[in-house]
Order: structure tokens, then sequence, then C-alpha cells
């Protein structure tokens, strides 16, 4: 059987694997990519800078199986929420405005305050959070009217790697579910959410299933990344949702606990079920629901995971080498539990469950002379974890009682963490 390529566009890096029809991986790369912040608040990506870290990957994986054998598919799967601005030509507008931007919190309760909390979230499944599309296309109606009548089409940020792949303007349910512009019930966009940020229906991508061909590859971007045009390009999935079946979490007996650049506790639902009080979100799966297939699933997110690791390396210690994270976390372990009563708030770019408050920041508590590098970098591992717990507890009160806790992400490969 054809091999399939799968690109995973996360916050920091683009992942991609080459693997059979079985899951055996034959070969992997990535590249990293910067997170822009123009002004404080704000946090931005440039999709160019996406692309260009997409076609290195892809052809260094290819170079690692080479002479490899024809590709069957390309699967996609990306970082939620992010807002990508295209105008009427199918250029780029803007940066890309992606999930940990905080610039939008009056927008946040002006929806709030314009559907009603509850309403809310029965139609969307989640409270509205910044950094979520709808708050930041409300953000932009009111702040750059010089851009918002340019708008052509608004994509998140799988979406637009799939319509740099295709030429074609597709999203399925798991990621149109995080922009709280969706009738996560229905599987389908809602007329009323829209009518709150003045979007039309157009400016939106069809929403299709995600195991759903998109397109054939152009000839074009096929060039860049080094394969023959022609190949399926799947419309893919949410990073959560494709993460839950990739992690063989399909069931409410399990819990998915992401650490990456964001963490992530997340529990398959068969039905809709959303926390009232809006701590968590509830978003649709990457498959359909069925009698006994989840169509949904509950997730309490933690804004800032790895997120915390990398700022550590670059802002504190100034770490330029490709093993930094191995070396800190060697430090890490030389520090005894509790960090030698150093505490560590892993609040960088506010926090979502439990605590839905953009404003919240991190901290180190009680530093004193004795502490060095290894009781920074465990307090900053333990200050996530705890946070982990916080979410957790939220999930619990609502009856979560999983048998089994399965870790994914960057930081599943840390055995300290």
């Amino acid at each position: 059987m054809k091999p399939l390529l799968a690109i995973d566009l996360g916050t920091s890096s683009v992942k991609v694997l080459l693997t059979n029809t079985n899951g055996r991986l034959l070969a992997q790369a990535s590249a990293e990519y910067p997170l822009h912040h123009p002004q404080p608040n704000q946090t931005e990506q440039n999709p160019a800078e996406w692309w260009t870290a997409v076609c290195y990957a892809v052809r260094a994986a290819l170079t690692q199986a080479s002479p490899h054998p024809p590709i069957a598919a390309i699967g996609l799967s990306g970082q939620m929420h992010g807002t990508v601005l295209l105008d009427k030509t199918g250029s780029l507008l803007a940066p890309a405005v992606i999930w940990p931007d905080q610039r939008s919190q009056a927008q946040v309760a002006e929806i709030t305050s314009a559907v009603g909390a509850t309403q809310l979230i029965d139609i969307s499944g989640s409270p509205v959070a910044t950094g979520f599309q709808a708050a930041t296309l409300r953000w932009l109606r009111q702040n750059r009217p010089d851009l918002w009548p340019q708008i052509g089409t608004v994509l998140l940020p799988k979406d637009y790697l799939g319509w740099r792949l295709t030429g074609q303007y597709h999203t399925d349910p798991s990621d149109a579910s995080a922009t709280l512009l969706f009738d996560t019930t229905h599987r389908r966009w809602s007329p009323e959410l829209l009518d709150v940020v003045g979007l039309r229906l157009e400016q939106l991508p069809t929403v299709r299933e995600g195991t759903a061909v998109s397109a054939p590859l152009l000839p074009i971007p096929a060039a860049e990344l080094g394969l023959p045009p022609g190949i399926p390009v799947v419309v893919g999935g949410a990073d959560t949702a494709c993460g839950l079946l990739g992690a063989g979490v399909v069931s409410n007996r399990d819990l998915l606990l992401t650490l990456s650049t964001g963490g992530q506790l997340v529990l398959p639902s068969e039905t809709m079920t959303v926390d009232t009080a809006g701590r968590i979100h509830t978003f649709c799966a990457a498959l359909p629901p069925a009698t006994g297939q989840a169509g949904w699933y509950q997730m309490g997110a933690i804004l800032a995971a790895g997120l915390n690791l990398r700022w550590l390396r670059d802002n504190v210690f100034g770490l330029d080498d490709p093993n930094a994270y191995a070396k800190m976390t060697a430090w890490a372990a030389t520090a005894p539990p509790g960090a030698n009563g150093l505490l560590y708030l892993p609040y960088l770019v506010g926090e979502r469950t439990p605590h839905m408050n953009p404003q919240a920041r991190g901290m180190f508590l009680g530093l004193a002379a004795q502490h060095a590098r290894a009781e920074l970098v465990r307090a900053v591992l333990e200050g996530v974890a705890l946070a982990c717990f916080d979410a957790f507890a939220v999930l619990a009160e609502l009856g979560a009682a999983p048998q089994r806790i399965v870790l994914a992400g960057g930081g599943a490969s840390s055995p300290l963490w």
C-alpha cells in the first residue's frame, strides 16, 4: 500500500510524518516558526512562515524515506481558534491572530452580553474566550475599519494550509466548532453567532467531514513540496480532536492529556454535554456522532504548558541548542519534588480552565538566593502539572471518572514531567 503523508500545523512548529496504512512510522521531520508579539497582549504568526516551514519539513521527511514510494493521500491537522484573513483574490490581508492572543477581552464581554452566557453555551458548547475567531473578528471589525471591508474569506490555520494545497475553502466540524461561530449540536455555522460579529456565511469555508477529500494537490504547491500533483488532500481536523484518535482515546473511560505549547485535558463524549458554568469547552470530535462513537469531547484548556519552557529556554537561559529541553529536564531532575520551596504560576498568556481569566499572569513564588536553574525548571514543570490538576478537578466535578490517562504532545516524551 502507498504511504500517507500527515502534516500537523502546530503553534511552535509543523510536524510531518510519513506512515504506512497500519500506522508504522516511515519518516518524520519538523520545522519551527516564531510567535510575534507586535503589541502587549497580541500574539500573531505569519502564514507565509508556516508555508516555508511546511515545505522544508515535507522535503526533509521525503529525503529520509528516499527513494520514497508514491503518496496515497495527504492528511492535515492544526492549531485551533486562529484567524487567517484573505481578500477576495485569495491574498493574505494581515498576520494570523492565533489562540494565545489576548487583545479581544472587551469583545468577549460584548459577545457574551449580546447572546447571553447560557444561550452562547447552548449553541456553541463553550464560553467565548480571547483568541477564538468570534472574539478576534469582532475586535477587527471595531479596530481595523481599513481591513474589514477587504475580507473575502476567513480561515482557520490548518484550513489555510488546505487552501494552499488545493485552492479550496474547506473546514471540518472539529475545527469550526472551536471558532464560537458554530452550532456544535447540529454541526453547522450559526446565523445568530455570525450576526454578532458581522460576518456573512459566504465569507466562511464550506464545512465537510474531516475524512472527506478536499481536492487533489495543485501543481504549484506540489513542486514546492517535492511531490507530484494530483495527490488527494483530506480536509483533516483540529489538532486536539485528531490527537484523540491518534492516541486511541475514543470513549470516556480514557482521558487524553496533551502537553504541547498549551495543554489540554480531553474527554470523549457520545452526547453533547456542556458545562453551564462555562469553565470547560465542548467541541465536535473528528468523526461524526454514531452509535458507540463519540461525536463530541469536553476539554479543559491550559493556555501555557510547553510555552513556559520555551520562554525559560529563550528569555532566561538563552539556550540556542537543539538539545535544550533535554538539558533543562536533566537540570530539573537534580532538584527535589517541590523545587526546594519554589512555586511557579504558569499563566504567561492568561488562563482558561478553570479561571477563564485573560488577566492572569505568571509568577515565581518563594524565589530565594539558593535557588538555581534546577529549581527554576522543576518549578515550571510542577506549576504546569498543578494547572492540569485544576482543570481535571472541573471535569471530575462534572462526572468524569476515567480509568486511564493517555499522555501526548512533546511533554509526553519527558519521564520527569
